[in-house]
């Protein structure tokens, strides 16, 4: 089972695709979301969003800035206010 991510920033839309699980780095401390997380909201913290496209993969991770994570029946929603790169 998939975990669908999206990263997006005030000025586009920078991923949409199924991953195995993404690590947030949340204000307080870093949270990991798997397929079938509970439903909440957290803000977010300078840092890098670690994506894990399958289970024993590497993760790639993206530098972000500020903002605000949703894990709901969707999957998981970022809106960072910057992404590196």
């Amino acid at each position: 089972m998939a975990l669908h991510f999206e990263l997006v920033t005030p000025a586009k839309l920078v991923r949409s695709e199924d991953v195995h699980m993404v690590v947030v780095p949340g204000t307080e401390g870093e949270f990991g979301v798997l397929a079938g997380h509970a439903p909440f909201m957290s803000t977010i913290r300078d840092g890098a969003l670690k994506v894990y496209r399958t289970e024993n993969a590497a993760p790639e991770e993206i530098m972000i800035q500020g903002g605000f994570a949703e894990v709901g029946d969707t999957g998981l929603t970022v809106l960072a206010e910057h992404v590196e790169g």
